[in-house]
This record gives structure tokens, C-alpha cells and sequence, in this order.
């Protein structure tokens, strides 16, 4: 498969097709076609030209690329979240730049689907039950898959951890949350981030702070109430807004607090989506006069384009990703045994969305 023949079925040019999949710090003009071009190298199973002239010179083995899975562990669409939409990005981009194939995308919806034993997929040895056991049962009848590894984005559901890994002998994950060191993975605390975005914030003077995100086993939930514990400043139930951490929730929740009799003067944010929802609705009603300070975690590249502009703390995607499959290929080669974690630092960025208390 060659760069010509994926610019046609793309419709854009060879040199824009050559710059997205070989160059991992190009960003093109335009988002979508980006994605189109990147769906298409996966479905085609292009492998990068320097892979390819390496083995027309003999300087590698002619052997079978290895495939690398995704697994959306969090939601079922990359367009629920902008950061794993970015990270998801970095990771193709690595598997590509390595010489790998890129394998399936799949969320919950679709291991629910492999795994069901009245179904025929090719995942599973034939096998017919008189009724539906639950997954830890169904762990026996699944097949392996060979000459593939799979990368993890977000937290994995519990459940899933065992059948993956009769299904995947490498593993990497990439997320906020670390495992009980359940596979190999590559994490930026969420609690250190909440910790410093609140300790930020206490700086600026502000005590009555809101949080909106997920409250479930949720680290960065666990690093705001601690930040306000070891200030001594009471935790204010009424100031707690459990979300799914979608730019929809985070509005929706925002228009609750718009509407309550005792405001925050700051908004801590689980994630950048949520805090972009807030934002919005903030706009919506900027004649109301109240502008409380509002921060969150991620970094995207909208963070930097809505007004204000949102004051974040920088989850490290691109490095997240080259070290995911640095760990993964690593484990293919047998070169380390037991479950590693890798934990990078965040850092603040500072920008207009958040003041001192008035």
C-alpha cells in the first residue's frame, strides 16, 4: 500500500498524506480529513516507508508487522473526549513511526460482542451453553490473538482485565488512574493533578470550591477533597456535581450551579471537556456578573482557543504514548516479565480562566 494510493482514497494531496503518517508532530489544517487519512492507513494496514525500505535493503527479517489493538476503555467514541481524541492520535502515530500495523479500535460495546458465547465471532471456540455464564466463565473458550499487542486508553473495567490477557500477551495502558500493577502501563496521576490545580487555586485566595467529574474510584475526585482536607477547609457536599466528563455535563452542570443560592467563587474541573461545557454556559449568562474561576486537567488544543482561555494542568499525551509502546514492544521482545508503571509529571499552565477571590 503505498502513500499515493491513500491520498486518492482520501481525496488530499500525496505530500499532506506523507506529512500525517510519517512526521508525528505535524498537525494539519484540518482535523477531519486528518482522521480520514489515518482511518485509511489502518484499514489498508500501511506500514511507514523507512519499515518498507528497510526490508527491500535486508536490514530487517521479512516477517509479519506487528498489530497493535486499541481499546477505548473509557467511552465508546473518541468524540465523547477531546483527550483521548488527541491521545488516540499520538498513539497511531507511534505505531506507525515503530513499523507496526494499526489494529481494530474497540470499546466495551464491542468485547461485549466478542465475548458472547451464543455468538459466532472468530474470537471464540465454538461452543453453545445453555445459558449465559458470566465473563470470568467465559474466560476458558477465548482464543489468542497472535502477533498483536493491545494499548489500553483510560481506566479498564475490571472484568475486561483477565479476558484481555488471555487474548493479549502485551499489554500497555495509558491513563490518570494506575492499576494495582494489573499490566504493564504508563500513567500522570490524576490525584497529583487535582492536587496541584486546588493548591492553585488556594493561592489565588479561594476556599469555596465546586468540583464537577466523576466521583466513582476517581483519583483526581480523591485529590480535591484531600487538597481541601489538608487546608482544613471543609468539604461542602452542595459544592459536588457527579458528571460522566462530557462538554455537555459540564454545561448542564454549570446551569445548576447558576441556579443555586450559594456559588463557589472557583470551579475545579475533572477533565477539559467538562470545563469547556462550563465555559459556554458562563458566556450564556455573562450578564449575570458572576465570573468564578474555573481550572481543569488535560491541555487540549481547544483549551487554548475558547475565551477565556482555560487554565489547565498538562497531562503529557505525546510522551504518554511513545512510552506505551516503547513498554508494549519491550514486552513482545520478552525483555521484562513483571507488570511496570511509568508515571510522568503534569504541570500548570496558566491562563486567563482563573483570579485571585474578589
Amino acid at each position: 500500500m503505498s502513500l499515493k494510493q491513500i491520498a486518492e482514497l482520501t481525496g488530499a494531496s500525496v505530500s499532506t498524506v506523507s506529512r500525517i503518517l510519517n512526521h508525528p508532530n505535524y498537525v494539519g489544517n484540518d482535523p477531519q480529513l486528518a482522521a480520514k487519512i489515518w482511518e485509511t492507513a489502518r484499514k489498508l494496514k500501511y506500514v511507514p516507508n523507512s519499515s518498507a525500505q528497510e526490508l527491500r535493503k535486508g536490514t530487517r527479517r521479512r516477517e509479519e508487522p506487528f498489530t497493535v489493538d486499541l481499546f477505548l476503555a473509557r467511552f465508546q467514541s473518541l468524540d465523547e473526549d477531546a483527550f483521548f481524541g488527541e491521545l488516540f492520535q499520538n498513539v497511531q502515530e507511534e505505531i506507525l513511526s515503530s513499523g507496526c500495523l494499526l489494529g481494530e479500535t474497540f470499546s466495551t460495546v464491542n468485547l461485549m460482542e466478542l465475548f458472547d458465547l451464543n455468538s459466532t465471532s472468530a474470537g471464540m471456540i465454538p461452543y453453545k451453553p445453555q445459558e449465559k455464564r458470566e465473563i470470568a466463565d467465559q474466560i476458558p473458550y477465548l482464543q489468542a490473538k497472535e502477533n498483536s499487542g493491545l494499548i489500553i486508553l483510560g481506566k479498564c473495567p475490571r472484568e475486561w482485565i483477565v479476558p484481555l490477557k488471555k487474548r493479549y500477551s502485551c499489554i500497555a495502558g495509558i491513563d490518570r488512574n494506575p492499576t494495582d500493577h494489573e499490566y504493564d502501563e504508563v500513567v500522570c496521576n490524576g490525584m497529583t493533578a487535582a492536587e496541584k490545580a486546588i493548591e492553585y487555586l488556594i493561592s489565588l485566595g479561594h476556599t469555596n470550591i465546586a468540583y464537577i467529574g466523576d466521583c466513582t474510584y476517581e483519583s483526581r475526585y480523591i485529590g480535591y477533597y484531600r487538597s481541601l482536607i489538608n487546608h482544613k477547609i471543609a468539604l461542602n457536599h452542595g459544592n459536588i456535581y457527579p458528571t460522566n466528563q462530557t462538554e455537555q455535563e459540564g454545561e448542564g452542570a454549570m446551569e445548576k450551579i447558576l441556579s443555586s443560592r450559594s456559588r463557589p467563587t472557583a470551579i475545579f474541573c475533572a477533565n477539559d471537556s467538562t470545563a469547556l461545557g462550563v465555559l459556554k454556559a458562563l458566556r450564556r449568562h455573562r450578564k449575570r456578573g458572576y465570573l468564578p474561576s474555573v481550572i481543569s486537567i488535560d491541555n487540549i488544543r481547544e483549551a487554548q482557543k475558547i475565551s477565556p482561555m482555560l487554565t489547565t494542568i498538562d497531562i503529557p499525551k505525546r510522551d504518554m504514548a511513545h512510552l506505551a509502546l516503547t513498554i508494549l514492544l519491550d514486552r513482545k521482545k520478552g525483555a521484562h516479565t513483571e507488570n511496570v508503571r511509568m508515571e510522568l509529571p503534569c504541570r500548570l499552565i496558566v491562563r486567563e480562566s482563573c483570579n485571585y477571590v474578589s
